[in-house]
């Protein structure tokens, strides 16, 4: 049952039992209208209450009814509404914990609210490149005032209730309860209170006024703002929109015009991109093979080896999250200055209002230090941030596993080294995991957890439920040379290096896929994170993998020690303390130069061919990447790619878009770009998947 019916004394209670938040899929939506069926037939009900079990009134949509025909079945949430306010006996919602989309417009459908302190409101829809589809854009305006309820639509972000109930003239709730626990019975109480009214005499959001004095031009200045706010993202100027047409429209004609540009957003490609982001991650905590009731170990404390910037990072989430971290280095002075950086991360956010003085307090006493392995014996979980060299994680993970207490999880931040490897250094390779966290770790959002041959499923589990609690992205990848994000990023920069051998500058790149959406293109990327990292990894690439081909730009670039912004020099000059990236006319001498020894003639590149082959060059890798098991779904890559490498995220990740687009066109263009004789031709034959895709008449899933 998604939704419970029972009678207390002349009351009936319809209760929403749909976890985890009580979401209003069809089962639920028939549910309720039995219960208001019921109800309405029963001559010893007087009064129905509506609330949510669990911990939640109702999150809204349910996201697995997402792009079926259950979504719209009737009864539809519209029909739902009509059936609440059509109802002859007065109803009463009792609203706790989380009252989001739907689950709000089925509230302000009731004729009473009463509601729980603490407890968030919000209409997200726009963060799903949406409207607010069953009246929330007509109704909320009526109860809470047009410039509030805008600001809530617009920005789709939650506000308590305690808020919203303190608000002069706010319709909105008809009491605040003192407490969560005194909500049922002040419910209860309310709806005895009511019993009797029927028709005319019971209220009816819609039928409150909905008016701004100052009319057009307010509205006028709500779309300049939120137009210069929103670009690349169409809906909140409709919900603009939508909330003028509730000013200005009596309250069916508003609802037409909600549907209209509720239906129409539906079908963008930027509405298609969100809603597929919102999927994707809660999708990519789920791993196919470890069920969701795998006991997890207990994480109370935390050692990382080194306190540079990766280490400092990688401290502060977990201060953040409360869990106290130990980091450990070889040397006094680099221990202080690790701690230094982190006490200015903190004093930088206390400056600006960001984190209370007795916060950074309560986070820096969480805080400790060693010169020893030997005082990491009680550490739940250790995670080595050290120099990206297998012989240094060797010596690392030997002392570990000599100190470690049984149990402890030995994680990894490596960005492309085998994690099967650096198991093997140790005697308790089950307990071995890679935690690659992206720079700045205390502010990126994307965690790579990756799973060698013999990590244990509790391990997964536990790193996944970590990941959650210090509000990462958590996504599992298999072991490769790169894992996920790496090992595509290779294959798009070794195209902005064959791009640059054809004729195009560095500049030019950058400006193409930036205008795309990134938020960065590969040079100026390259100069942000070091030019000599990627140096090293070539070369150590270069007798693993002698078959790779590269342009040599690259490698020239570093030989000049232009290792980027932290040497004032890459592939942009700089200039002291500032981080723009003046075009350099020795770059483009050494690019000219490199041309004439290799005897290329440059040619005039388009935008859209630099945008093509950097963005389908992480399509066919990726597809590669799913053959070879290192991931479990498309969906998977492109939330690296959203939260780690700045792919624009109206756009839905590189698999995504490339479904957009159509594998079939991805693919007859990776066949045109095999003809490029200055190119890799091997590369762009089409992944295996992509062609059996393309033969099937499929796209990712």
């Amino acid at each position: 049952m998604t939704a419970e019916y029972k009678v207390m004394g002349d009351v009936a209670v319809i209760t929403l039992s749909n976890p985890p938040v009580n979401g209003l899929g069809f089962s639920t939506r028939v549910a309720i209208t039995e219960g208001l069926s019921k109800a309405n037939a029963d001559d010893a009900v007087a009064a129905i209450v509506i609330t949510g079990a669990g911990k939640a009134f109702s999150g809204g949509a349910d996201i697995k009814e997402f792009g079926t025909t259950k979504a719209t079945q009737e009864p539809n949430l519209l029909s739902v509404i009509l059936a609440l306010e059509a109802s002859a006996k007065p109803i009463v919602a009792a609203i706790h914990s989380v009252c989001m989309g739907g689950g709000l417009e089925l509230a302000m459908g009731c004729h009473y609210r009463v509601v729980a302190p603490g407890t968030s409101i919000a209409l997200p829809e726009v963060k799903l490149g949406l409207i607010p589809g069953a009246g929330g854009t007509q109704r909320l305006p009526r109860v809470l005032g047009v410039e509030t309820a805008l600001n809530m639509i617009v920005s789709g972000e939650a506000v308590k209730s305690e808020m919203l109930a303190a608000l002069p003239g706010q319709k909105l709730f008809d009491k605040l309860s003192a407490s969560p626990e005194a909500l049922f019975d002040d419910a209860m109480q309310l709806a005895k209170s009511v019993a009797g009214k029927t028709g005319d005499a019971l209220p009816l959001v819609r039928n409150l006024p909905c008016k701004h004095p100052l009319g057009d031009a307010y509205f006028q200045f709500a779309k300049n703002m939120v137009g210069g706010m929103s670009k690349n993202y169409p809906a909140p100027l409709k919900c603009v929109d939508a909330v003028e047409a509730a000013t200005k429209m009596k309250f069916d004609q508003g609802m037409a015009e909600e549907r209209r540009l509720f239906t129409a957003l539906m079908f963008t490609p930027e509405s298609l991109a969100l809603r597929h982001l919102f999927v994707a991650e809660r999708a990519a905590s789920k791993i196919p093979d470890v069920a969701e009731d795998t006991p997890k170990r207990e994480i109370k404390s935390v050692a990382v080896i080194g306190a540079g910037t990766m280490g400092g990072g990688i401290s502060m989430n977990f201060l953040n999250a409360g869990i106290p971290v130990k980091i450990l280095e070889m040397k006094q002075e680099a221990l202080d200055r690790g701690i230094a950086t982190i006490r200015k991360n903190y004093e930088a956010q206390v400056k600006k209002g960001k984190l209370k003085q007795d916060k950074y307090e309560q986070r820096m006493a969480l805080l400790s230090t060693t010169l020893s392995y030997d005082e990491l014996g009680d550490a739940d979980l250790v995670i080595e941030a050290v120099f990206e060299e297998l012989g240094v994680k060797e010596a690392v993970f030997k002392e570990l596993d000599r100190v470690a207490k049984p149990g402890a999880i030995l994680a990894s931040n490596t960005s492309t080294l085998d994690v099967d490897k650096i198991a093997a250094f140790t005697q308790r390779p089950q307990d071995v995991v890679g935690m690659h966290f992206f720079s700045p770790a205390n502010v990126m959002k994307l965690l790579e957890v990756v799973r060698g041959k013999d990590t244990a499923k509790d391990v997964l589990a536990t790193v996944m439920a970590v990941a959650k609690k210090i509000k990462k992205t958590a996504v599992v990848s298999g072991v490769c040379d790169g894992f996920i994000g790496n090992r595509m990023i290779e294959q798009y920069s070794r195209q902005a290096g064959f791009l640059l051998d054809e004729g195009a500058t560095p500049q030019q790149v950058d400006k193409a896929i930036e205008k795309f959406g990134f938020a960065m293109g590969p040079f100026r990327m390259g100069d942000l994170a070091g030019n000599d990292i990627g140096w090293a990894i070539r070369k150590r690439r270069a007798t693993e993998r002698a078959d790779m081909k590269y342009s040599r730009t690259a490698d020239k670039l570093c030989e000049l020690g232009r290792f980027g912004q932290k040497t004032g020099a890459g592939w942009y000059d700089y200039q002291a303390g500032k981080r723009d990236a003046i075009p350099s006319q020795v770059v483009l001498d050494l690019i000219e130069q490199h041309r004439k020894d290799e005897g290329i003639a440059p040619r005039k590149i388009s935008d859209d061919e630099i945008v093509q082959r950097l963005v389908y060059a992480l399509v066919n890798e990726g597809a590669h990447i799913l053959e070879d098991g290192i991931a479990s779904k498309s969906g998977d890559i492109d939330m690296v790619y959203l939260t780690g490498y700045g792919f624009p995220i109206w756009r839905g990740g590189p698999m995504h878009y490339a479904s957009q687009v159509g594998l079939f066109n991805v693919a007859e263009t990776m066949k045109r770009f095999a003809r490029n004789p200055r190119d890799d031709a091997s590369f762009w034959q089409p992944a295996a998947l992509i062609q059996r895709l393309v033969a099937e008449g499929k796209q990712f899933s």
